[in-house]
């Protein structure tokens, strides 16, 4: 039994209104896309995102979320997001979710 259920034992006769929660984007968006790259170094796959024009904080915000959601390692380095691995398809559909276009770029 929940706190609301508890409350609704107690208190039968009120008129319980839950307030519609407005999610506010936490990182600028931008009107350009953001470019998702593949490439290799030292023969293992990185995913490189670039071309992000808003404040440094927000992109390690970004950084931080998608590493955290794939499970995956990364860093940021001169205005540019590494994961390591092929994540291509799973980065570009969590930038879509927040809102942003993304543009794959290479195979």
């Amino acid at each position: 039994m929940d706190i609301q259920d508890q409350l609704k034992n107690l208190f039968p006769d009120h008129k319980f209104e839950e307030k519609p929660v407005e999610e506010k984007p936490d990182v600028w968006l931008q009107e350009e896309p953001i470019l998702c790259k593949y490439e290799k170094r030292k023969g293992k796959p990185i995913t490189i995102l670039d071309g992000y024009n808003g404040a440094t904080s927000d992109f390690k915000k970004l950084a931080k979320e998608i590493k955290t959601k794939l499970s995956v390692g990364g860093s940021y380095k001169d205005d540019k997001i590494i994961i390591q691995g092929d994540y291509r398809n799973e980065i570009m559909e969590i930038l879509k979710a927040k809102g942003f276009k993304v543009k794959r770029v290479g195979g």
